[in-house]
């Protein structure tokens, strides 16, 4: 499930409703976020409180989504304001697994060059 290097993942920096299912976090993505929720794009969205995330994407078939809450800890979240702001993999990886992903930074990917 985990997204691949070239996916967008985008974070809601609001905290969001956690009652709200596929298609409320759906209606989120385009009226907040002001993006397409059928375009393959990972969205995460926090609880009020810290300990949880939930994560929405549409996998061609159809809205995927996936909630996690932290038993001992919370993820470290980026400041509360209005808009959205955008992870790579490796940030993305760090903050689902309740790591700073403040201090991860993901090497550049490039095509291997061709043997002579």
């Amino acid at each position: 499930m985990m997204p691949s290097h070239t996916v967008r993942i985008l974070v809601a920096t609001q905290p969001v409703d956690f009652r709200k299912g596929h298609d409320g976090l759906a209606a989120q993505v385009a009226s907040v976020l002001k993006e397409d929720p059928f375009t393959g794009t990972v969205c995460l969205f926090r609880a009020k409180r810290a300990d949880r995330l939930k994560i929405l994407f549409w996998d061609g078939t159809g809205l995927v989504m996936a909630y996690k809450r932290l038993e001992e800890s919370s993820f470290i979240w980026p400041a509360v304001r209005d808009g959205v702001m955008t992870l790579n993999r490796a940030q993305f990886e760090a903050l689902f697994a309740g790591l700073d992903w403040r201090k991860v930074k993901a090497l550049e990917i490039r095509r291997p060059a061709a043997a002579e």
